[in-house]
């Protein structure tokens, strides 16, 4: 279960990477209009969050298993990991809910 504090880990992550994707310059699919970041910049940078909590958590967890790190950072490294995943697993999931809904559509 996730604590209040990887929570707002979780929303300060979230946050940067919808800033630095407002400024970057490589925009996947900006078709000119809204001055947001584009779906797929969104999308790449998240995915790009995971891995790289993922990876810490791993990184982690081998110190861990050789005696090198503290269990504290283990817990928490995993922890994040954790709400990363289920954070881009729900999005997924309203993806495909909204690709459904529109093909359900009449033409």
């Amino acid at each position: 279960m996730a604590t209040p504090s990887v929570a707002a880990n979780a929303y300060a992550s979230l946050q940067r990477i919808m800033s630095s994707a407002a400024g970057s310059t490589a925009d996947i699919g900006k078709t000119g209009e809204g001055s947001g970041p584009s779906f797929g910049a969104v999308l790449k940078d998240t995915l790009s969050s995971v891995m790289d909590a993922g990876r810490k958590s791993d990184t982690q967890t081998v110190a861990a298993a050789s005696g090198k790190a503290n269990l504290m950072d283990v817990v928490t490294a995993v922890a994040e990991t954790d709400v990363a995943v289920s954070t881009l697993v729900s999005v997924r999931d309203k993806v495909i809910s909204a690709y459904e809904d529109i093909m359900k559509m009449p033409i």
